[in-house]
């Protein structure tokens, strides 16, 4: 009898992806000193979570298992309202809080949270896991990243791009030969080794992988036993894997593609390691063509959503007259006679009358009072903003009150007072 072999594809594995979501975010503070840095907003009525479990799902991809650590109750809570799976076919979207089964200690690194939390993943025998980070603004279709693993027999699939050298100090570089497995790996390096192809630029790592089990339990078990390592994929295990001859790949994310994506939207990375970054995120979403596209059908970004009434506009009175122009503005809000121009509002925001907000990201809950006037801030929720306030018009007086950043971005945290 002939024997036909089938060969493997992301169809015909049991693939379990996992989000490495326990990190602390110290760049994004103060936005980042109540909750995780993946259940900061975006883009209004979004988390910086949904971006990657919304690749994961529109890939197909349903056993999701979110690893949480660092001020996790609010992430725990949005994914348990808003990812809810029917676990009776096999789907789910998980919470994994640190389990300290190891020891008393808490994730020392990328690597350790896996190694702690190995024993919630053996009951799935995954043939493949998929480990992604929970804070990056991208569109991907993850099978076909699985589908090169698989076509190249690789142990370890590193997504990557291009990227400036002079801004790659802060990532993974990698070196490829010409079949783009990796020769050498360096995390995050003062001087950044050059693309040969493309002088000028480097290859940096996107922090998303595809293993094949057992040698990454193998890597993971010896890492644990080794005092000296900082217990991160990108310092410790990437780079001895690739020392000890294992077939590491690079996957290269610019020929990632997804239904009717636009020439120019391919390549979109963002990492929102900073103040800076996150605010430039969200004002690219402001554009009149930007090119990470919420509005595509095919490939939408799901979320939790609030049972709240449409945006409302009121008042045309002259000045008193409430208008959005190049703004993003969430469900619930109420712009009463106040003008916003490059914003991003969340849910339940409230604009008073003759306020003038520019360039801002407004959180959830915010009453801004009657002329009032702000530039270039962020706004985290709740916060009451009381009438005649100008905040964004005057640095070092903002600097008094506030954290100003570098390129005078004025942050006013949760729970302040005025």
């Amino acid at each position: 009898m002939q024997t036909i072999l089938k060969r493997r594809t992301s169809y015909n594995c049991n693939i379990l992806s996992i989000v490495l979501a326990g990190g602390v975010g110290s760049r994004l503070f103060p936005l980042t000193a109540d909750r995780a840095k993946p259940a900061v907003p975006i883009g209004g009525r979004y988390r910086l979570i949904d971006i990657v479990l919304s690749n994961f799902v529109n890939s197909g991809l349903y056993k999701i298992k979110v690893i949480t650590q660092y001020k996790s109750d609010s992430l725990n809570k949005h994914i348990s309202r808003g990812w809810h799976f029917p676990y009776i076919i096999g789907q789910y979207v998980e919470a994994v809080p640190a389990q300290q089964r190891v020891d008393k200690s808490w994730f020392k690194g990328s690597a350790d949270a896996i190694y702690q939390s190995l024993n919630v993943f053996a009951d799935e025998n995954p043939d493949l896991l998929v480990i992604f980070g929970g804070d990056h603004i991208y569109t991907m279709d993850v099978r076909q990243m699985i589908d090169f693993h698989l076509l190249v027999g690789a142990d370890l699939s590193i997504a990557a791009i291009p990227m400036p050298s002079h801004e790659a100090t802060d990532f993974g570089v990698i070196e490829v030969d010409a079949n783009w497995r990796v020769i050498g790996f360096e995390e995050k390096p003062k001087n950044p080794k050059q693309m040969p192809s493309r002088p000028g630029y480097s290859l940096v790592s996107m922090g998303n992988y595809v293993f094949d089990p057992i040698p990454l339990i193998s890597q993971l078990t010896r890492d644990a036993e080794k005092p000296d390592s900082a217990h991160d994929f990108g310092k410790n295990v990437i780079p001895r894997m690739v020392e000890e001859g294992y077939r590491v790949f690079v996957y290269d994310f610019s020929m990632n593609t997804v239904p009717d994506q636009a020439e120019r939207e391919k390549g979109y990375w963002r990492d929102v390691g900073s103040v800076s970054s996150y605010f430039e995120a969200n004002m690219d979403l402001v554009g009149i063509s930007p090119i990470f596209n919420l509005y595509n059908p095919r490939w939408p970004i799901h979320t939790y959503n609030l049972p709240l009434p449409p945006a409302k506009f009121v008042f045309s009175d002259g000045p008193r007259m409430g208008l959005a122009t190049n703004s993003l503005v969430s469900e619930g809000c109420i712009i009463s006679g106040g003008r916003i121009d490059r914003c991003v509002l969340s849910p339940l925001v409230r604009i008073n009358s003759y306020s003038q907000i520019e360039d801002c990201i407004v959180f959830e809950g915010v009453e801004v009072g009657r002329n009032v006037r702000l530039r270039r801030c962020i706004v985290d929720k709740n916060i009451r903003i009381p009438a005649g306030e100008e905040i964004g018009y005057d640095v070092m007086k903002d600097r008094q009150r506030f954290t100003v950043t570098d390129d005078d971005i004025v942050v006013i945290p949760k729970g302040y007072v005025f």
